[in-house]
């Protein structure tokens, strides 16, 4: 008999003496409490399965009966492996509310650990929402406190590890994430923790992969590949997919499509309903259009991306709902301090409390006049921005912001050639290379990079950085207008397809030379379309 029959075997007799005792009217507190935790192994044995769905059944029969004997302990503690489960099945709302209800317990028991634990979670669902500095303030309070906690040289040290790491990744700081992987490898050999290795050598490839160094990336792809399959490893499906998704990313700028196309398939196929609301799975759907389009099979192309479009809507969607329940909590807390406060001070807080609600009507209206003056202030300035790209589209140029008009004089004949180079790079779209540089361009226009430099400093009156991110934000502004399909992808796609690496970067970029942000003017021009359309 294995031990898993044993285990079955075992919680079955437990469920069975509860309702025995149940039924005999002579259940106790203690009763209930042995059987919740009996839910919970099998739960936590689901988990382990990547069977989240029947995990969470199991954790909701087991809080049922904690919160009836008012065990404070085990009540946040199944809210917190809820938080998990959902989490790790893409469901970032339900997460988000179990987390919340978990760090309740945990600060009311006073268990520090167990903050760990949850905000460990909670940065997850933050940063997957692009609430990236809320993230990284509770990341750094965790580091700065590890030692006050029992996690010192844990399992859970590697995981905190992991989570800082996945915030610098987010925020594009990779010789963090590299100091932090090394850290974190270090502890996981000491530990034998294969999970851990796992999860780090996934952040490697990543970060060789965005550095363009395939080679490496490759190594460490393959590594944590190697470790998932000579080893019994618990909740495989996410790293899985991550390492397929990175493996297909750097075929695909190898050009070596079919080896792309194969490991994609692989998620894709493998991929069920729950499955597909992780940003890793829908940017696989992504990746095989672009793979198809390469290889000029259009049809599979189409059909590709149409899924990826359907997919992205729903991933949106889930992701607005999110942020709207974090500004709930965010608000119901401040509910909660004027609550303990009342009765901390009795009546003399009615005064304070008419003075907190006083100023908070009065920061209301003022967001709300800032917002309707905003909101003004961006029509204004996309009629402004349209009424500029209309009058220049013919011209190829747009002046997102106004230029100097002073007239330059060249007289030197390498100056002419540099200046004829750089129109020539222009026509062809050379800007939009993620891997265009000062040196590379120079290169390209027989030149050093100093000399460039000064040549686009003088001639162009501006530095190399705002002049590609002037050419690039141009051409996003004219083919979102005019490409309807364009249109239709993510902000991350736009951004990987006029070269930056990331849509926080695309944005920061759109709204300092424009002063919208690109999701604004992406739907005011389909909003105008589309009134084009019914007239």
């Amino acid at each position: 008999m294995t031990f898993s029959t044993l285990q079955n075997l075992a919680f079955r007799l437990s469920v069975t003496l509860f309702f025995l005792v149940l039924f005999s009217g002579r259940i106790s507190a203690q009763d209930k409490d042995s059987i919740a935790i009996q839910y919970i192994l099998k739960g936590k044995s689901f988990y382990k399965a990547d069977d989240y769905e029947k995990s969470i059944t199991y954790y909701n029969k087991a809080l049922a009966l904690v919160e009836k004997t008012k065990n404070d302990v085990l009540i946040g503690d199944i809210h917190t492996k809820k938080g998990h489960a959902y989490l790790l099945s893409g469901k970032n709302k339900e997460a988000l509310d179990a987390y919340d209800k978990g760090l309740s317990m945990a600060k009311k028991t006073k268990d520090l650990d167990q903050e760990f634990v949850i905000n460990s979670g909670l940065i997850q669902v933050l940063r997957r929402m692009n609430r990236l500095d809320k993230a990284h303030t509770i990341a750094s309070g965790m580091i700065k406190s590890l030692d006050q906690t029992s996690f010192k040289n844990t399992h859970n040290h590697v995981n905190i590890l992991t989570t800082v790491s996945d915030i610098y990744l987010a925020r594009e700081q990779y010789d963090s994430v590299l100091f932090f992987s090394k850290k974190g490898i270090e502890v996981s050999k000491n530990l034998d923790y294969k999970e851990g290795l796992v999860d780090f050598y996934i952040k490697k490839g990543m970060i060789f992969y965005y550095k363009k160094e395939y080679d490496k990336s490759f190594k460490y792809l393959f590594d944590a590949q190697d470790i998932l399959l000579e080893h019994d490893i618990t909740n495989q499906s996410f790293p899985k997919v991550n390492i397929n998704y990175f493996l297909a990313s750097s075929y695909y700028e190898k050009g070596l499509y079919d080896k792309a196309i194969e490991i994609l398939h692989k998620t894709t196929d493998a991929a069920e309903e729950k499955d597909v609301m992780k940003p890793p799975v829908i940017q696989s759907y992504l990746l095989l259009a672009n793979c198809y389009g390469e290889k000029k099979d259009f049809e599979k192309a189409l059909y590709w991306n149409n899924e990826y479009v359907r997919l992205i809507e729903n991933y949106q969607k889930d992701k607005d709902e999110t942020l709207n329940s974090i500004y709930e909590k965010d608000a119901q807390k401040l509910k909660s301090e004027i609550e303990n406060l009342k009765k901390e001070k009795g009546e003399n807080i009615k005064k304070i409390t008419f003075g907190i609600v006083t100023l908070l009507v009065l920061i209301l209206i003022f967001i709300v006049f800032k917002y309707v003056k905003k909101q003004k202030l961006n029509k204004i300035l996309f009629n402004d921005l349209l009424e500029k790209i209309n009058q220049l589209e013919s011209n190829g140029a747009i002046d997102v912001k106004k230029e100097s008009s002073k007239e330059i004089i060249i007289d030197d004949d390498k100056v002419v050639e540099v200046l004829k180079g750089l129109t020539r790079l222009e026509d062809q779209e050379y800007f939009l290379k993620s891997d265009c540089s000062l040196r590379a361009m120079a290169k390209k226009v027989k030149t050093n990079a100093t000399y460039l430099s000064k040549i686009i400093n003088i001639h162009k009156e501006k530095n190399f950085n705002d002049y590609i991110n002037d050419l690039r934000i141009e051409y996003a502004l004219m083919r979102i207008k005019n490409d309807k399909k364009f249109r239709s992808f993510s902000i991350k796609s736009i951004a990987t397809e006029i070269g930056y690496k990331s849509d926080y970067s695309f944005a920061k970029h759109f709204k300092a030379k424009t002063g919208i942000n690109p999701s604004y003017y992406i739907k005011n021009i389909q909003k105008q379309e589309t009134s084009f359309e019914t007239v």
